[in-house]
């Protein structure tokens, strides 16, 4: 049996360039190197290792990865930063127990990490806070203190104070004990001496230690008492404090250092350690039925309860397909049988691995608590759940935004096809965010996403992993379809051709529905003039006809259907009658309800310099951009809009020119919105020559 106890399922995410990468590696060399004593020092060639790994971000290291410190096991899970991929950040925290937000000291809270920070706060992940690149012209560690209080609306607690800023940065004040770590500049992170702090900095270690104590202590109410009659708190008492309210999420310990310089990362790790949960503090991940709805059970984090596991990420390597997979409880075995509840499918564990720092390792079992990788799995996907097939359950899935934008590609080479299909379909089963389809009427192969940037980078591994060298097509967007006027409207439907016929009448109203309602559906007919066996003939004459819509084909949304009466003959009545009755009867009232097309609009957050942010502004109104808020900050100002997606391509290039390449911006899916008349003209002329050429 293994102590859950010591263990701690992390993630680390931060906005891009917040140093997140250099962060995990040194926490994989500070760790790596109680794994193996006596390991020579890698000095200098660190750094050259780094740049490889920046392009690639941590993928090298594989998705999670296991080391030890203060005989814990950490089980390290990364997360990207580009918004894009906020899929990945997401589907990750759903597997973690506890987070490290990575912020850079000059940047302070960029656009990306509030996105990261909000997905954080609802997968009510506790947090440490880790200020990065101290030793940075600009870097101010109160400052993004000051940010992470007004921008993210959270309470850092701070735990240690720095020394020294910018160039001078030589170390950290830990407040509980206040003693000072000093690194040299030899790089080595385990060349440092716990000294005496500066006594210039005795007031302000003063200052912030109170205001730590005064915040830890409020979580127990004895502590709190014995405090307020002038008594300090043991260090024991203080931290069994800390750990609580971290977990509780009332504030997030806040640590800082400069990772690329090696200084400040073994706090952050003692930090992991003392303040984040194990996995038998979290609350438990709720199970389902097939239809989604919550039983009330659990999955109880227990070795000995029947198997629950989440498949949260799918990776090609050499070694084959590795699932890599959250155990929430039970125990999984070599040789075991598991039934995934997604497709009903029953498998086989073949062989199962654990993520070292450097290697992977064979395992015959693991337990709750645990993330591994299991190898070889056929039909498993991301977020399926994989349990004991004599007690079945499902977790609770992961929801996956539909994508907004699509492109069409054909290989460049003959006879490429297939070799571009098994492609696609790997790269599918590793991104959930990511679709395939084929267009019927062109035949073209369609990639969708959710947004620009993540196409590129599909095309991308299309071509330097997987060696298929693709023509792109222009990017489409994800229009849909709806009406705005209500409509009460009859359609007889009878045929008479020999034999016997066809006859359906329906008496129906169409209306718009609530925004984000999708297809609704009500039968308010009486004293059986439609008798009700033919009800859902009608309903799915409906529904199969608003995928596609009157004007451009898109398909229609938020539409409500209500029969309100009809007819029907004893004789040549059926529900086959009834079906194409409301199929016509939709090609028949849409054109008269006021059809409109409607546009994605996406939440667009930019930052600038100031010196730039007149011209950002300009050009996001000509975008067709309606601004939300703009704030000017230390290093630059932050302008948040919504923008039609239609506008926002290229947007990148756009930026970088505008800013002399320091802007970035971050874009998600917000609503549909009504397009403008000329833009809609447009688009409906455009859709109307597809199909003529089609």
């Amino acid at each position: 049996m293994k102590d859950l106890t010591r263990y701690r399922n992390i993630g680390i995410f931060a906005h891009v360039d917040a140093g997140k990468t250099t962060t995990t590696e040194r926490i994989l060399k500070l760790t790596g190197k109680i794994h193996k004593i006596g390991e020579v020092h890698e000095g200098a060639a660190t750094t050259d290792f780094m740049e490889q790994e920046q392009e690639r971000g941590i993928t090298i290291q594989s998705a999670a990865t296991s080391c030890f410190w203060n005989d814990h096991q950490l089980n390290i899970i990364d997360t990207p930063g580009h918004v894009d991929f906020t899929i990945e950040v997401y589907r990750s925290l759903k597997v973690l127990d506890g987070g490290i937000g990575v912020f850079c000291g000059s940047g302070g809270v960029e656009p990306q990490s509030e996105t990261n920070w909000r997905y954080a706060n609802d997968s009510k992940v506790a947090r440490i806070i880790y200020i990065n690149k101290l030793d940075r012209t600009g870097a101010d560690f109160f400052r993004v203190v000051k940010q992470v209080e007004t921008v993210l609306a959270a309470k850092p607690l701070v735990m240690v104070l720095p020394i020294g800023v910018e160039e001078q940065f030589i170390g950290v004040v830990d407040l509980l004990t206040r003693k000072a770590w000093v690194w040299d500049n030899s790089g080595d992170p385990m060349n440092f001496e716990v000294q005496e702090p500066p006594a210039e900095m005795a007031e302000q270690i003063e200052t912030y230690r109170e205001q730590l104590i005064e915040t830890a202590v409020e979580q127990d109410d004895t502590v709190m008492e014995k405090y307020l009659e002038g008594e300090e708190p043991t260090l024991d008492e203080i931290k069994m404090c800390i750990r609580k309210g971290t977990r509780d999420l009332a504030f997030f310990p806040t640590y800082c250092g400069s990772s690329f310089k090696n200084k400040g990362v073994q706090l952050v790790l003692d930090a992991v350690v003392d303040y984040l949960p194990n996995p038998m503090e979290v609350k438990p991940q709720p199970e389902v039925d097939l239809e989604g709805n919550e039983t009330g059970s659990f999955a109880e984090v227990d070795p000995a309860k029947p198997l629950r596991a989440l498949a949260f990420k799918i990776m090609d390597d050499r070694y084959g397909a590795l699932t890599f997979t959250r155990i929430y409880s039970g125990t999984l075995s070599k040789g075991d049988t598991i039934l995934n509840t997604f497709t009903g499918k029953t498998e086989r564990i073949s062989r199962l691995v654990e993520m070292h720092a450097n290697s992977r390792e064979e395992i015959d079992s693991a337990q709750a608590g645990d993330i591994i990788a299991i190898v070889g799995m056929k039909n498993v996907q991301t977020g399926h759940t994989l349990c004991d097939p004599k007690n079945p359950a499902t977790l609770e899935p992961m929801v996956f935004p539909d994508p907004v934008i699509s492109i069409a590609v054909k290989p460049k080479t003959k006879g490429g096809d297939e070799k571009m299909g098994l492609a696609l379909n790997k790269m599918v089963q590793e991104d959930p965010s990511f679709h395939v389809m084929t267009d019927e009427e062109s035949g073209e192969t369609i990639l969708k996403g959710m947004g620009e940037l993540h196409l590129d980078i599909k095309v991308d591994i299309l071509k330097r992993t997987h060696g298929v060298e693709v023509e792109v097509g222009k990017p489409q967007v994800a229009y849909r379809e709806s009406i705005t006027r209500r409509l009460e409207d009859t359609y007889v439907h009878k045929k008479q051709s020999g034999g016997s016929g066809q006859f359906g009448k329906i008496e129906y109203i169409v209306e718009p529905g609530e925004t984000g309602s999708g297809f609704e559906f009500e039968s308010k007919v009486v004293g059986g003039a439609v008798p009700r066996e033919y009800w859902p003939a009608v309903e799915k004459g409906f529904k199969s006809s608003i995928e596609k819509g009157v004007l451009a084909g898109f398909p229609c949304v938020d539409l409500r259907f209500t029969l309100t009466g009809g007819a029907f003959h004893p004789v040549d009545s059926s529900a086959l009658a009834f079906e194409i009755a409301a199929k016509s009867a939709y090609r028949q009232s849409i054109p008269k309800a006021g059809p409109q097309l409607l546009e994605p609009i996406m939440n667009v957050d930019v930052f600038t310099p100031d010196d730039y942010m007149g011209d950002v502004i300009g050009d996001l109104n000509r975008r067709r951009g309606m601004m939300k808020s703009q704030e000017t900050g230390a290093v630059g100002a932050r302008i948040k809009a919504d923008v039609p997606l239609s506008e926002m391509f290229g947007y990148i290039g756009d930026l970088r020119t505008m800013t002399s390449g320091r802007g970035q911006f971050s874009m998600s899916f917000s609503h549909y919105a009504p397009c403008p008349t000329n833009v809609a003209e447009e688009v409906i002329k455009e859709a109307k020559e597809r199909q003529a050429a089609g």
